[in-house]
């Protein structure tokens, strides 16, 4: 059966064509064939209001179980798709990262790999170990990220508890190039 995967990505990587080689690459053959249903929603975002973006986000991942960061260049700075990564951790997704930057893009160039977001956003374990609160490196500490409030989680062991956690410490990266991706995606969603 076909997941349902939410793309997050920088709008940026929509013009230059990395994103769609990735949300577009198995779609010959129609959703059974791809495996996956794409859930983005960059098309309807452009011209709404914070609030409205964050309900769009919300509704759209809501009909998920995957979430799958597109990661070019600025994608760790943007808000929406730090939004987008909090959020699908709130709900419980399988979250994944995909350097695209090694794709061509409509430049006929590569680029080197951009920084993991998932090394920019944390988690505050509670100290009962059933709650995150979200976090975010500033660039010199973490702080407290105020676009989403903490969220209830599996407890935690002792040792986690009262610690903040880089999101890379659970999420794993992949390279669309190097880890052909063309032919492991279905395996990376799984």
């Amino acid at each position: 059966m076909a997941k349902r995967v939410y793309f997050a990505f920088h709008y940026q990587d929509v013009i230059d064509f990395r994103a769609n080689v990735v949300r577009k690459h198995n779609f010959t053959g129609g959703v059974e064939s791809a495996g996956y249903y794409d859930h983005s929603i960059w098309e309807e975002a452009k011209k709404t209001s914070p609030l409205a973006l964050k309900r769009l986000i919300n509704a759209e991942l809501g009909n998920t179980s995957v979430t799958a960061v597109l990661i070019g260049s600025e994608t760790y700075a943007r808000r929406w798709v730090r939004y987008e990564v909090m959020k699908s951790v709130e709900r419980g997704n399988r979250l994944l990262g995909i350097h695209i930057n090694s794709i061509t893009g409509r430049d006929q160039k590569i680029k080197l790999n951009g920084p993991n977001p998932f090394d920019y956003l944390g988690l505050q374990i509670s100290d009962d170990g059933n709650k995150g609160k979200p976090t975010v490196w500033d660039g010199q500490k973490w702080i407290f990220y105020s676009d989403l409030d903490p969220f209830d989680i599996n407890e935690q062991p002792a040792a986690m508890r009262g610690q903040n956690f880089q999101l890379s410490h659970w999420f794993h990266t992949y390279d669309w190039i190097a880890n052909s991706g063309y032919n492991n995606f279905s395996t990376w969603i799984s």
